[in-house]
């Protein structure tokens, strides 16, 4: 037993990890039709709590309870592995990254988020503004924009072969491009990173 611990607190292969995460699309369509994705989770989650006669919130939520479930699933897992099957190594980060995060100001590499970036005393700061709020906000309009989240579309669109879900996918990654090699550098000087 003490090995299969072991062996679960250290990184899954690709092999391992990638086909259990492609699994599920099959899975959900087999056992009821159901689209992968956690973003529309949010609008059931609204849908429940807000009592209130707004058009977009007006619909059968209960049809949708499984995707709220699924939610909870991940939020209690990710609970569960954080406290009980965390690794203790530091996290493996190729050479050349860590320069590139080290001109950045990002040298803590002892957790999966860079504690320089997000913790409690960034919170009220323009480097906490700016990645928290600003970051969240655009986030959170590019799901909306896009019709889904990248789990949504790269994962259960393009699997289906949803056209929408691969111009949605391009346009993730030409973000996220950009952002990491035209605009991350200048944002934080600005904010005094």
């Amino acid at each position: 037993m003490e090995q299969f611990i072991e062996w679960v607190k250290q990184p899954w292969p690709w092999w391992v990890a990638g086909p259990l995460i492609g699994l599920t699309v099959p899975i959900l369509l087999i056992i009821g039709n159901k689209s992968f994705g956690i973003s529309s989770s949010l609008r059931h989650i609204c849908a429940m709590c807000v009592p209130a006669n707004i058009p977009f919130f007006t619909y059968n939520w209960k049809k949708e309870i499984w995707n709220i479930v699924f939610v909870i699933g991940i939020l209690i897992g990710g609970f569960v592995a954080t406290a009980f099957f965390s690794n203790p190594e530091a996290i493996v980060i190729a050479e050349s990254t860590q320069q590139d995060l080290a001109a950045l100001g990002v040298t803590d590499f002892s957790s999966l988020m860079p504690a320089e970036i997000f913790n409690w005393s960034n919170l009220f700061t323009a480097k906490g503004l700016l990645f928290f709020v600003v970051g969240g906000f655009l986030v959170g309009f590019g799901t909306r924009y896009a019709g889904g989240c990248t789990s949504g579309h790269a994962i259960m669109g393009i699997s289906s072969l949803q056209w929408p879900s691969m111009v949605a996918t391009i346009f993730f990654m030409i973000g996220g491009f950009l952002m990491t090699h035209a605009f991350l550098g200048p944002l934080m000087t600005l904010v005094g990173f």
